[in-house]
């Protein structure tokens, strides 16, 4: 656990989401000991790095992170963990605890990987904050964790993108950054716009150096206009947007679905729309186009949607 940026052990919470070797059975003295932590723990921040797969719980295995004896026992461990720590702290956020990452992570700082401060230092690195996650009571396996998993793969795409604009992206924002940003905010606005109500996902691509940045976000829009997507998710289009935009790289965009609502007699109509980009402007596909497997046709020009 890590509070304010500086590490603290609790007989109750270590890092990375290991539980204690022992518990304690007298269950009163437990209770008013949580009774005080809560206040303590009152305005301040609580940081959790979850094993998300079976591989990396047996790859972690060498660094002491659980006594759990397999990767089913350690996920309810861990819930276990995340609800007490919000009946204690304001603010409870986690990331995935990737072995890979950590590895180099110590690898490149020096430290001992089986030391828990190693741990602990790693779940709050500066470079590594777009992979936390607000934890605000969901189920940790249907949900949590595959939000977990996009997350770092969403980071490091942010990383990359932020690269290609010399760190103005999470850095002082310049008129020409701020100005793409919001150019390409307005761009994903008008395609749910033109869209209108349904559940969607929208997948885009941009050609850029050093590889493609690639990002993808469910949408559920209803029909009073309001939108739902995961704010992660939101931030990373947004980004990729961005970049491809402020550095003038082609790009494609596909938006398919089921268009229509349950109130329209529960009828829905299956569709998918494309767009593409030279760098500057987005318009609809020259023709039919093929995106992650995901088949579309020349989508609705932006520039008629208010």
């Amino acid at each position: 656990m890590s509070r304010n940026g500086r590490a603290r052990r609790t007989p109750d919470c270590t890092a990375a989401g290991s539980r204690p070797r022992a518990r304690s059975r007298a269950a009163a003295d437990r209770d008013g000991a949580c009774e005080r932590q809560r206040a303590e723990g009152a305005g301040q921040a609580f940081v959790i790095g979850v094993l998300t797969s079976p591989a990396d719980f047996a790859q972690a295995r060498a660094w002491r992170l659980s006594d759990a004896p397999d990767h089913e026992q350690y996920l309810r461990e861990t819930a276990e963990l995340l609800a007490d720590a919000r009946r204690r702290f304001d603010t409870v956020r986690a990331r995935m605890f990737h072995p890979q990452d950590f590895a180099e992570f110590c690898l490149l700082h020096g430290l001992d990987p089986a030391e828990p401060a190693a741990r602990d230092r790693y779940l709050v690195n500066p470079a590594l904050r777009t992979q936390l996650l607000a934890y605000q009571g969901e189920e940790l396996v249907g949900d949590f964790v595959p939000r977990l998993v996009r997350a770092r793969e969403n980071g490091l795409t942010l990383r990359h993108a932020d690269l290609l604009l010399d760190g103005r992206l999470h850095g002082e924002r310049d008129d020409a950054v701020r100005g793409a940003y919001e150019q390409g905010a307005e761009v994903f606005r008008r395609m749910l716009l033109g869209a209108g109500s349904g559940v969607y996902e929208l997948r885009l691509s941009v050609d850029a150096p050093g590889g493609r940045l690639s990002a993808a976000a469910r949408v559920l829009q209803w029909e009073d206009g309001v939108v739902r997507i995961n704010d992660e998710d939101l931030e990373l289009l947004c980004a990729v947007f961005c970049a491809g935009l402020a550095r003038e790289l082609p790009g494609l965009a596909v938006l398919h679905g089921a268009q229509g609502t349950a109130a329209a007699c529960g009828e829905y109509l299956a569709t998918a729309w494309a767009w593409t980009s030279e760098g500057r402007v987005w318009a609809p596909a020259a023709g039919p186009v093929r995106l992650d497997g995901v088949a579309a046709e020349p989508g609705y020009r932006l520039e008629t949607v208010c």
